[in-house]
């Protein structure tokens, strides 16, 4: 076997198609586009470059086959936030073989380890935690735009390796056309209508206005989680634009607390739904089949992210946001059946808390894991 960094064309295809070998019996895997794979290691596109560096592999058997590639990064605003200097591996992909594995997974060590760093983190992304994020373990199903589906051998993959794991993800589904449970309808009315509080939903003809006010309910409501980093406005900017295509302005709500920017979520239709049989591209055919999906209409969202500044932790201002939501998407919107939301640490007992009042039923699970060297 054969490791070759990827540093040209032929390198970079045969980085991407790899999944067609490994996911070909697979019915439920839908193949991200190749371009947003792409541009998370071009530094032209990715701003985490700025502040960062990666790389990436392929791994080829004896006979020249592709069998399996990984990506190693370190962002230095996070790296030294741990116990310990903490670089991150993702992308991962690999044939059944803990040979095979065990050479990938070396090969990152090794990179991070001349670079400083003495663990690793993965199966993470070299950007935010939206998207590319973490080991499916449960829920085999068809994953929402943006969310990491692997084979389930992977985890044995990791485990035999030394990984272990740091945090769970969990990720939960609400039923948008059956009613809230009465007691989370009746506390999201009664705050609604608390005079004090206003409620909006995202304009693109005033995003900025918007961005700036996400930007300061994320940065304080988040600033006590462990290895937190205060997101940035290019960075928000460039979440934004890459949404535009399948946005709905009516998905993303915010609300106010006399005027001063209290609690956001942002929602988006589920593109997989739109690319699914694409193979990764987005060529002329995928653009006019993605662009009938759209207008035909998805029957799933998904939710992102999530933020309430903590002076207004616990007011009950995320539970109103969800009924403007649905106050939206019931009359309008009749296609949508399901709302993701995705995905919430272990450690994070509001959000889930929040799940759970919604009425939320279990989706997904999967792992962030860590390996010291």
């Amino acid at each position: 076997m054969k490791v070759i960094v990827v540093n040209n064309h032929p390198t970079q295809n045969q980085f991407l198609d790899v999944v067609n070998h490994l996911y070909r019996n697979d019915k439920a895997y839908i193949r991200p586009l190749d371009q947003d794979v792409v541009k998370i290691f071009d530094p032209n596109q990715n701003p985490f470059f700025k502040h960062g560096q990666c790389t990436r592999w392929i791994l080829q058997d004896n006979k020249g086959k592709t069998i399996g590639r990984i990506a190693a990064f370190i962002n230095e605003k996070k790296a030294y936030g741990y116990e310990v200097p903490t670089g991150g591996i993702g992308f991962f992909e690999c044939i059944d073989d803990q040979n095979a594995a065990n050479l990938l997974f070396d090969t990152a060590k090794q990179w991070l380890a001349e670079r400083g760093m003495k663990a690793m983190e993965g199966p993470i992304n070299f950007g935010e935690n939206d998207t590319f994020w973490g080991l499916l373990i449960e829920g085999f199903t068809p994953a929402s735009y943006g969310m990491n589906y692997h084979l389930p051998y992977y985890l044995k993959l990791f485990r035999h390796y030394g990984f272990e794991t740091a945090y769970e993800q969990l990720t939960n589904i609400v039923d948008v056309k059956q009613p809230f449970p009465e007691r989370f309808t009746k506390i999201a009315n009664w705050v609604a209508s608390k005079p004090a509080y206003s409620f909006e939903h995202f304009d693109k003809k005033n995003a900025d206005k918007y961005i700036n006010d996400l930007m300061e309910i994320y940065n304080d409501g988040w600033k006590d989680f462990e290895n937190f980093v205060p997101i940035k406005k290019e960075i928000l900017q460039e979440s934004f634009k890459q949404m535009e295509v399948i946005m709905d302005e009516k998905l993303i709500w915010f609300a106010y607390a006399n005027g001063e920017p209290a609690s956001f979520v942002v929602i988006i239709p589920d593109a997989n739904q739109m690319i699914k049989g694409f193979n990764g591209k987005l060529g002329l055919w995928q653009k006019l089949r993605f662009a009938y999906r759209r207008w035909a209409g998805v029957n799933r969202m998904r939710a992102i992210v999530m933020g309430t500044k903590q002076a207004y932790q616990k007011h009950g201002l995320e539970s109103s946001l969800f009924i403007k939501l649905k106050e939206y998407v019931l009359p309008n919107k009749k296609n949508y059946e399901e709302l993701e939301l995705s995905w919430v640490g272990d450690f994070n007992e509001k959000m889930l808390a929040i799940h759970q009042a919604t009425g939320a039923r279990f989706g997904k699970k999967h792992l962030t894991l860590r390996k010291k060297f």
